[in-house]
């Protein structure tokens, strides 16, 4: 079968999935990736989560909360622990507004918001249960929409009550503006310049981690730790710029990677505004 006798749920699958995988094939210092394992997850964790959900996440007839928490727990029947929560809760509204053919970039997400705006408390109550799910580090109990809590909010009332804590939040609060406005262009001009997928995809992580606080290090370290790991990135995002060749700074940045496994840090959220990216780039070009 060929791209054109696709449906577009199917071509939507194929975005995603490779999407995931680029982003694992990418050197994310702190992350996971081809070149290290790292936080007791491997590679193959990373891989088969993406084989798992794929399937789910793309499926036409759910309805937002739907497609989040099933593509959830099909993850966690796959591997067993929370690999991609931030990546299908930035995933799901990016599929939900393509299944719609909008097209191109500027109508894409316009639907997008659409979507987000519609969203329900049926919504919101799969969206809880995902998370509870999953389970992420870090998660605690909030003053207002607490996941432990029914929930007596839409989905979007939901990450708007958390934008100014999570930066996935922040996401559905602005209309992604941040992954159309600075993620996309930022990765489509280190393809256009290098030809290097992979190094795109880094370009692309070293961006989201050197220009705001990673909020997954936030949720477990603290703001101050984030900043000291936003100015680190800085640098290194800065000189990985400056190269004609994204490969002659793979050692470098495989001595960050060391540095922040050391002590325990993962910039996840990073890692997962990547996916996102990736995933509207996919969508666009289909």
């Amino acid at each position: 079968m060929n791209d054109d006798a696709l449906t577009l749920s199917q071509q939507l699958a194929q975005a995603y999935k490779a999407a995931c995988l680029a982003e694992v094939e990418a050197l994310k210092p702190g992350n996971v990736h081809i070149f290290a394992d790292g936080h007791d997850m491997q590679v193959q964790d990373f891989i088969e989560s993406a084989e798992a959900s794929t399937p789910v996440i793309s499926q036409s007839e759910l309805a937002l909360g739907e497609r989040i928490f099933h593509s959830v727990a099909a993850t966690g029947d796959a591997v067993g622990c929370n690999t991609n929560l931030g990546i299908i809760l930035l995933c799901a509204p990016i599929i939900q507004a393509a299944l719609l053919g909008a097209r191109p970039v500027t109508n894409f997400r316009y639907q997008l918001i659409q979507v987000l705006t519609n969203t329900t408390r049926a919504d919101a109550e799969y969206l809880f249960k995902a998370i509870r799910m999953a389970n992420p580090a870090g998660l605690g109990c909030a003053k207002t929409h607490d996941v432990h809590k029914p929930a007596e909010c839409t989905l979007l009332e939901a990450m708007q009550a958390s934008s100014d804590r999570d930066f996935i939040g922040q996401q559905y609060a602005n209309g992604f503006s941040h992954v159309f406005e600075e993620g996309l262009p930022h990765f489509e001009a280190a393809l256009l310049r290098w030809g290097r997928p992979a190094g795109a995809a880094t370009a692309l992580y070293l961006y989201w981690l050197s220009h705001y606080p990673d909020s997954h290090i936030v949720r477990k370290y603290g703001m101050s730790a984030a900043i000291v790991i936003q100015d680190e990135a800085r640098t290194h995002h800065e000189a990985f710029q400056a190269l004609g060749n994204p490969k002659h700074y793979l050692p470098q940045l495989l001595v960050f990677d060391q540095s922040l496994k050391s002590r325990a840090i993962n910039p996840g959220t990073s890692a997962d505004l990547t996916v996102a990216t990736l995933l509207v780039h996919n969508c666009c070009n289909l």
